[in-house]
This record gives structure tokens, sequence and C-alpha cells, in this order.
């Protein structure tokens, strides 16, 4: 009866060879989907700067209507998970599933927190008449253009949770090893960028 290999086994050369090929494609396959991801905000954020330079009346008057502590916390909140998510990275390359579990389980309820969060500023801004409209009325085009990207990026973040799940529950099936983990920093490549974005939305709509 053949004995199963386990994963702590050494691997041979020709194993370690296929294994770094395979991270590496995982890896640019990645960078590539990010590099769409760019392009996409990129119109986005695009589209807010020139209304910006068109309205700056209107922005301005909306920028008094914004919860700065709200948005500001938010963004802590975020950058913090992305924090989580190294340390989470960390101890699954010493070997440690559990520690791996734990902050990943951290990063999830960050993220969840963080689209609380979002719903309370939404629902705050609907009230003062912000909304996503596509007419002549300034304000509705501050709307348009500041819900768009806003939005965009928070459906990454649920995104980003679903699959922080998704993590965990591999990593509690015996999924990742010390070794053999590529899947979780193909995840941490993912928040990096979700994160790099919301500094980029924060620091221009609201703190510029």
């Amino acid at each position: 009866m053949a004995h199963a290999v386990s994963n702590n086994a050494p691997m041979t050369a020709e194993e370690l060879k296929a294994e770094a090929l395979r991270i590496d494609n995982y890896k640019f396959a990645m960078w590539l989907y990010l590099a769409s991801e760019v392009v996409l905000f990129s119109l986005f954020i695009g589209a807010y700067a020139v209304m910006r330079l068109n309205s700056p009346e209107v922005v301005k008057s909306v920028h008094d209507s914004l919860n700065i502590w709200l948005v500001t916390a938010n963004t802590f909140l975020l950058l913090t998970s992305s924090w989580a998510m190294v340390m989470g990275l960390r101890q699954i390359q010493r070997g440690n599933v559990q520690g791996l579990i734990n902050w990943f389980w951290l990063v999830a309820i960050m993220g969840v927190i963080f689209m609380i969060g979002q719903y309370v500023e939404y629902h705050e801004l609907a009230l003062l008449g912000i909304t996503l409209g596509f007419n002549n009325d300034q304000w509705q085009s501050f709307g348009a253009h500041f819900y768009t990207p806003t939005f965009f990026h928070g459906l990454h973040v649920f995104v980003g949770v679903i699959w922080c799940l998704l993590v965990i529950r591999n990593a509690q099936r015996g999924g990742y090893t010390i070794r053999r983990h590529v899947g979780v920093e193909i995840f941490g490549l993912y928040w990096h960028f979700v994160d790099v974005v919301w500094i980029i939305l924060f620091t221009l709509i609201y703190l510029v």
C-alpha cells in the first residue's frame, strides 16, 4: 500500500522548478487583471477631475457636507486590514496555518465594517440630495461622478471580503502549507491594490 506524500516532505528540483513556474504564472495573470482595473479606475478618476475643474464651487459646497471623520476612520480601517493581511501571509510563510486564519478573519471583518461605513456615508449624502443623477443639476452631476468610482471601489472590497473568506475556508481544509500558499499571495496583491486605489480616491475626493 502506497504511503501518502506529506506536504512537508522535501521537494525535488523538478518539483521546485514547476512550483516556481506555477507561482509566476499566477502572479503574472493577476498583474494583467490589475492593469485592466487601473485603466477603469483611471477613467473614473479622470472624469471626476474634469468635473471638479469645471464646477469648483459645487465641489466646495459639497465638501462641507461630507462626513470627513467617518471616511477618515474608514480609510484607517482599510489600511489596517492591509497590514493584517501581511501578518496573515507572514504566518503561513512560517507554516502557521491557524495564524493565517486568525489574521484573515480580521481582514474580512474590517472589510465588512468598511462597507457598512460607506453605506452610512451614502445614506447621509442621499438625505442631503446628493444622488446618482445624470441631468443638468450640479449637485446630481457631482453625485454621478462621486458615486461611480467610490461604489466601484466598494464593489471591489465586497469581492475581496468574499475572496478572503474563501482563503480562510481553504486554509481550514489544509489547502496551504509553508511552501504552497500562492493563493494567499495572489489575494494579497488584490487587497493591496484595493487599498492603493482607495488612498488615491480619498486624497482626490475628500482631502484636495
